[in-house]
């Protein structure tokens, strides 16, 4: 066999492995659509969120699936009879299935959608960390799954503001049920994370920025819980000390240069994420657990930190603090990856229905690109090291 042979041989392999696992995928979520026409579509949907198109939303992925109108894909994602959160429990179930790690990292923000208008779900003028600003968007709360085998998501909920909750007009127009009553978005984070442990999801730690960790009934939750966690919170989180009330800010800042130690908090995209850490014991939770205030400073300026409040075991070491820190880059570069490659800011949907059936189907396919992905990885690694294998192997034959 020719290495070009070859080649072209493992380019089938590959092609008909991403096919199977697809067909497979679709399986999964097939009994949740009791009509066939839906049931089709939402296959088709996946292959399109999955494709090349340079946009997904309803037109073009019609025009991925042949359809000379985009009709049957808006009556999937508006009208359908079929549950977007029974979709999202067989997501959750795929999820664990391939990536199931007791040590995995629960990571809970959020993401904005820029609208224009004001009729889309929940839609406001409010801050959203996409465009750094406040913007007219929809915000919504995700809870990704970060494990040694891979990163994606495992749930979704929408931010609906106060103004919206009480608008009954917009409600109705919108399609937002009756029972959907305004909540934080802590609030929703803890829904998510609630929803995962009742699932049996491996975990062992919960992180998140300081929306979810200047939250403190959402901190004693998770202590209830006995779920260890790594939250930010702002410069202005309040410590007493023997000198009283202090800010996070003006506590490290006293600190010597000795209780700083220089930690990665894990790979990124260029490489180990270096910073200088420290720590100070903030309260004791019970026998066994304690609290602790952390900052991680930037290596080039040292006025850039960042303040944690962690929840664990007493015996915790601080860099293992800094890796769960870290782990929440895994939401950032899913995130991306998914309105990059999956469409999951691509929708034209305005109802509360369609916002839930286009994000949760984008979360499906997030998924199977990194389950198929982190395959690939492992079938790539094996290959590597098989040749070392078969030396070792022969020199046991020799030696024996």
């Amino acid at each position: 066999m020719t290495h070009q042979t070859s080649r072209s041989t493992a380019a089938v392999a590959e092609a008909e492995r991403w096919t199977h696992g697809l067909e497979a995928l679709a399986e999964r979520i097939r009994s949740r659509f009791p009509r066939s026409e839906p049931r089709e579509r939402a296959a088709a949907y996946l292959r399109g969120l999955l494709s090349p198109a340079e946009r997904k939303n309803s037109w073009q992925l019609a025009e991925v699936a042949g359809d000379e109108k985009p009709y049957g894909f808006q009556h999937l994602l508006g009208r359908a009879e079929w549950s977007a959160d029974e979709v999202r429990d067989d997501l959750r179930a795929y999820v664990v299935e391939h990536f199931n790690d007791r040590e995995a990292v629960l990571v809970v923000d959020e993401t904005g959608f820029l609208k224009k208008g004001t009729k889309s779900a929940g839609v406001a003028r409010q801050y959203t960390g996409t465009a750094g600003r406040i913007e007219n968007c929809q915000v919504g709360v995700f809870l990704t799954y970060a494990s040694t085998r891979g990163r994606t998501f495992l749930d979704r909920e929408l931010y609906l503001p106060e103004a919206w909750a009480g608008d009954a007009a917009r409600r109705a127009e919108a399609g937002i049920p009756e029972e959907v009553r305004f909540a934080t978005k802590p609030q929703l984070a803890r829904r998510m994370i609630a929803r995962a442990l009742a699932a049996g999801v491996g975990c062992a730690w919960v992180t998140g920025d300081s929306v979810y960790g200047n939250d403190g009934k959402l901190r004693l939750w998770l202590e209830e819980q006995r779920l260890p966690y790594v939250l930010g919170v702002t410069a202005q989180y309040g410590l007493f000390t023997d000198r009283g009330r202090e800010w996070a800010k003006d506590i490290f800042a006293r600190l010597p240069a000795r209780s700083w130690r220089r930690l990665s908090c894990g790979a990124g995209s260029k490489g180990e994420r270096v910073y200088d850490w420290a720590r100070v014991r903030a309260r004791t939770v019970d026998g066994e657990r304690l609290r602790w205030l952390v900052a991680r400073r930037s290596l080039t300026d040292q006025s850039a930190i960042s303040y944690y409040i962690a929840s664990a075991g007493r015996e915790t070491p601080l860099p293992e603090l800094a890796r769960v820190a870290g782990a929440r880059w895994a939401v950032e570069e899913s995130f991306e990856t998914a309105k990059g490659e999956v469409g999951l800011d691509h929708y034209e949907v305005r109802s509360w229905a369609g916002w839930y059936r286009h994000v949760t189907l984008s979360m499906l396919a997030h998924a199977y690109l990194s389950v198929m992905r982190a395959a690939g990885a492992d079938a790539e690694a094996q290959k590597k090291s098989a040749p070392g294998q078969v030396r070792r192997k022969r020199a046991r034959e020799r030696k024996s």
